[in-house]
């Protein structure tokens, strides 16, 4: 797992063809405004949430964030811990963010 700043986060998105962009908010969340491309697993879920982290790809290279960072980088652990090596969290969260919402 990795920290990243919004501007390493976005530069090594950029840069990845193999990348999955992971919002791991509640559905309420996602509902204000969501990063383009994003997938929502909301963490919340509990069991579900690590039955469904099991049926991704483990060689995908996942960008992981949440509102304010903590939950992610919650996900971005459980994640390496499961067998995904390459989880990054957006440190700040879509609170910090600056780019586009959708």
């Amino acid at each position: 797992m990795a920290d990243l700043l919004q501007e390493e986060w976005v530069d090594k998105l950029e840069n990845d063809n193999n990348s999955f962009i992971l919002d791991v908010r509640t559905p309420e969340e996602v509902d204000q405004g969501q990063i383009p491309d994003a997938a929502n697993l909301n963490i919340y879920l509990g069991a579900e949430f690590l039955e469904e982290l099991n049926k991704l790809d483990k060689s995908k290279n996942y960008y992981v964030y949440c509102r304010s960072g903590q939950r992610s980088r919650q996900a971005c652990a459980i994640m390496n811990s499961i067998g995904i090596p390459n989880a990054y969290n957006l440190m700040g969260g879509i609170l910090e963010w600056n780019g586009d919402i959708i």
